[in-house]
């Protein structure tokens, strides 16, 4: 080769090294943006799902009751709850969320176990600080996933919801945290109130009773509970008065037993926190229907009166001293699914024959009356005269019942709760 070939050739290498270069930097660049054209973007909320050993857990459910997201403006948890979110950051707790419906074994879980210890493998002020509002940041998204998740069944059941949350939270160490964010208005359950008056504390009284004895009440103990958005249903739902709401919040308060000398560690606080709203730009799916379950529908439950708490001597109408135990029979009615009510009265044999069962069916429509009164539907009465026996179970010593017991016995009414 030449001196002249020897400098062409060197000026074609010279000229290819810069096209070369181009390439393979254009086919670097095409390999970070990717396939869409995009560059990969960083997940700000990825060192929250690393594991930690931290001093409290957190746990967030969201109502998802239609009475709560409507089908238009639906009630903006995740931005009404700043506060609370940032106590739970500055707790540095694991925090999980998940959204609850009328089904007490279903709760849809929208995220497990996130860290929001800021502080750990953090020790630089200002990287610190970012974490925290990160963190916020982060829970504010997770809870407003949490609201607009389809629940699994109809209605809403706050109890079972409490108590689902309460056992989630069993075995963890250092603080307990469980807030709950509803409008309170259950719907399935002990404490259905879709037929409550809303009016008196003795109906309060009344629920929590009925609760109390069907083992619905949630076990708390050590659990710090915190109740948002009482009250506060979707715009398109039906608004409570003023004193509807402090209804609302006296009868949440006695359930998960504010009002008593709670345990180490163990609290109900209802956040005065004003929610406001989202509108959706397309409405939410319906739920699927609730599965029945037919078992032993048939088979009455029986609430036998003594005719001495209810009325005076020859007299129909109800004593006042009665009222809390009708209203417990009440609330029983109204929480038994598709449930009809028979009461049947009795006199006992001292009266006049001819009046006995004019007497006895006007107690039975006298107790009628109080029931449908306090929201009990599809309730007939039937004065039954003299009882053909009594069913009352033998509790003297001798084994015969005495005079007055029996007398007390025959002159009684007779509740029956039967499902439909």
């Amino acid at each position: 080769m030449n001196t002249a070939d020897i400098a062409a050739t060197r000026a074609i290498r010279r000229r290819a090294t810069p096209t070369i270069a181009g390439a393979l930097g254009a086919a670097l660049m095409a390999g970070l943006l990717g396939a869409c054209g995009e560059a990969p973007r960083l997940d700000a909320c990825a060192w929250m799902k690393d594991p930690v050993d931290t001093v409290g857990r957190t746990v967030v459910l969201v109502d998802g009751s239609t009475s709560v997201s409507g089908s238009a403006g639906a009630r903006d948890y995740a931005h009404g709850i700043g506060a609370l979110l940032t106590s739970v950051v500055e707790r540095k707790d694991t925090v999980s969320v998940g959204s609850f419906s009328g089904d007490s074994a279903q709760i849809t879980w929208i995220a497990k176990d996130r860290s929001a210890d800021w502080v750990k493998d953090n020790r630089n002020e200002i990287n610190q600080k970012k974490r925290k509002q990160q963190a916020v940041s982060c829970l504010t998204d997770l809870v407003d996933k949490a609201g607009r998740a389809v629940p699994r069944s109809g209605g809403s059941n706050v109890l079972a919801a409490l108590t689902a949350g309460a056992s989630s939270l069993e075995g963890a160490a250092g603080r307990r945290s469980l807030l709950v964010l509803t409008d309170g208005l259950s719907t399935t359950g002990c404490a259905d109130l879709r037929a409550a008056a809303f009016r008196d504390k003795s109906e309060i009284k009344a629920i929590t009773r009925v609760c109390a004895a069907r083992d619905e009440t949630p076990s708390l103990t050590g659990v710090h509970l915190t109740l948002a958005g009482l009250g506060q249903p979707a715009t398109d739902q039906p608004a409570p008065t003023a004193a509807q709401r402090t209804w609302l919040s006296n009868l949440w308060r006695g359930l998960c037993g504010a009002g008593k000398k709670a345990a180490p560690g163990t609290s109900c606080t209802l956040a005065p926190t004003a929610i406001g709203t989202a509108e959706r730009s397309k409405p939410r799916k319906k739920p699927p229907q609730d599965p029945a379950v037919h078992y032993a529908q048939d088979r009455p439950e029986t609430y036998e009166l003594p005719g001495a708490a209810l009325f005076d001597t020859n007299s129909s109408s109800v004593r006042p001293q009665a009222l809390p135990v009708l209203n417990d029979v009440a609330v029983s009615a109204r929480t038994t699914p598709g449930s009809r009510v028979t009461v049947l009265g009795y006199v006992d044999p001292r009266g006049r024959p001819d009046n006995n069962h004019q007497l006895s069916q006007a107690r039975a429509d006298a107790v009628k009356d109080v029931l449908t009164g306090l929201g009990v539907q599809r309730v007939t009465a039937h004065g039954r005269g003299l009882p053909t026996g009594c069913a009352k179970p033998d509790h003297t010593a001798g084994g015969g019942m005495t005079a007055e017991d029996k007398l007390q016995c025959d002159r009684r009414v007779d509740i029956e709760i039967t499902r439909k």
